[in-house]
């Protein structure tokens, strides 16, 4: 793939509209209460039963946060109430070990992420504690290359906490920054200084982290060029290995902490678009490869390296090296993806916290796989990792006539081929430099599940 994607303004207004960001197919709203525990079960002693069972992959959500971020859509619990990080941790011990005993012992953990929330949330005793349980439980692989992940918040960590974390194994960091300028900052509730952000990302190289991804968003309210120029610029000088630089979506109908944003500060669609360029202009310059969806990496990064080499992979994580693993989520609201289902954690901590009290998984709601999600599945994932979909692989794979399965989602590709987005062959269906920042418009063509009812609400953000 070409390294930097050309940017067409008009183009990307044309096809700002709201569609899903594709961390799984189907997604996350098609997912049912009738999968429940039993079930869970069931699809965990299918996959230890595969002839060559996944290495795994663990995610742990810890959802509390001190103070509330305005742009936030995360499910998230806003306290200052410290103790209650230890009833969470208690709990998530016992969902660990209510869970390990499903999967092979001889399984890999290859990869393990803290998200939230704000997993520093929890003292760096209680995460040794619960990296502790999960290596009594499962088998943690010994691989130079295995990702040892925490999404971390600057404002509440230190340089004794990062090398504490670089001690029990941590070897990737995230930070939220947003943007570092002061009345963009004031506008969202999230002051944070320049300083005590690459005062935490020295720390984190200084005790041998691997790599360090920084978060950005544009569209938020107050920014312009000028400030959002000036973050980009420091950002860049930090020399993050990986950043990502999401587009902020105004739904305050939907996320409470939104209406606190004052939607005359939010700059214009016109002016949205420019910060988008901008960021792509100065990331660009700087030697960073555009992955997808938002996601930027420095040419010797695994993501660059994995996507030049056909191995990068999306999941409920965003973008991962690790191809073909089982993801195992713990936590309110973590989502799993094991063998071919899905299933989501309680959202609502009470709920949660309630199943496990009472001995039970705290399984919410899920989805079993049909062949045609299967086939979808690896079509979009094709597309949003490669930005191409290889048709004899896919017919090969689950024997079917490409064309003649797909004949709708062709003719949905036919003015996006007219528009130079994608192009429509024989071999293979190619996103094209111009389609690359419009990868889930493309994808959209073939989900059979936004072929609904045109007075049915979307509840996905928008593209750009």
């Amino acid at each position: 793939m070409d390294a930097v994607p050309p940017f067409d303004a008009s183009l990307l207004r044309r096809y700002d509209r709201p569609g899903p960001r594709y961390t799984s197919y189907p997604t996350a709203p098609q997912f049912g209460v009738d999968f429940g525990e039993a079930e869970y079960r069931a699809c965990a002693q299918r996959s230890n039963d595969d002839p060559i069972p996944r290495p795994l992959s663990l995610y742990l959500h810890v959802p509390f946060c001190i103070s509330p971020c305005f742009y936030c859509a995360c499910n998230r619990i806003v306290t200052r109430d410290m103790t209650r990080g230890a009833a969470y941790g208690l709990r998530l011990l016992r969902e660990i070990e209510y869970v390990a005993p499903l999967f092979a012992r001889d399984r890999d953990v290859i990869q393990l992420h803290l998200g939230g929330g704000t997993p520093n949330f929890l003292r760096p005793e209680q995460i040794g504690e619960l990296l502790q349980c999960l290596g009594r439980q499962f088998h943690f692989s010994s691989s130079p290359q295995r990702d040892f992940s925490i999404e971390l918040d600057p404002r509440t960590v230190n340089a004794a906490d990062i090398a504490e974390y670089a001690a029990l194994g941590l070897n990737r960091a995230s930070f939220g920054v947003q943007d570092f300028d002061p009345e963009v900052q004031q506008a969202v509730n999230r002051i944070q200084s320049v300083a005590e952000t690459l005062a935490v990302i020295e720390a984190c190289r200084a005790h041998g982290f691997r790599s360090v991804n920084i978060d950005l968003i544009y569209g938020l309210p107050k920014q312009g060029r000028a400030g959002f120029g000036r973050t980009l610029d420091t950002v860049i000088a930090a020399r993050p290995d990986r950043l990502a630089v999401y587009s902020y979506a105004h739904l305050p109908e939907l996320f409470k902490p939104q209406r606190q944003i004052e939607a005359g500060q939010l700059p214009s669609p016109e002016d949205k678009l420019g910060l988008l360029q901008l960021a792509i202009e100065k990331l660009s310059a700087a030697g960073y490869h555009y992955i997808g969806m938002d996601h930027f990496a420095l040419p010797e990064d695994e993501l660059s390296v994995a996507q030049q080499r056909g191995g990068l992979r999306r999941n409920f994580m965003g973008y991962t090296t690790h191809a073909e693993t089982d993801l195992i989520g713990l936590g309110a609201s973590s989502i799993s993806a094991i063998g071919d289902c899905y299933s989501q954690d309680f959202r609502e901590l009470p709920d949660w916290e309630a199943a496990l009290d009472a001995g039970r998984l705290p399984i919410w709601r899920g989805l079993r796989l049909s062949a045609d999600d299967l086939l979808r599945a690896d079509v979009i994932q094709q597309l949003m990792c490669q930005g191409r979909i290889d048709i004899g692989q896919v017919e090969d794979r689950h024997d079917v006539d490409f064309p003649a399965y797909f004949a709708d989602a062709l003719r949905q590709l036919e003015p996006l081929a007219a528009d130079g987005l994608v192009e429509v062959g024989e071999e293979a269906i190619v996103a094209t430099s111009r389609g690359r920042l419009l990868l889930r418009i493309i994808a959209m063509c073939f989900d059979r599940y936004l072929q609904r009812p045109q007075n049915q609400p979307a509840r996905y953000s928008k593209a750009i």
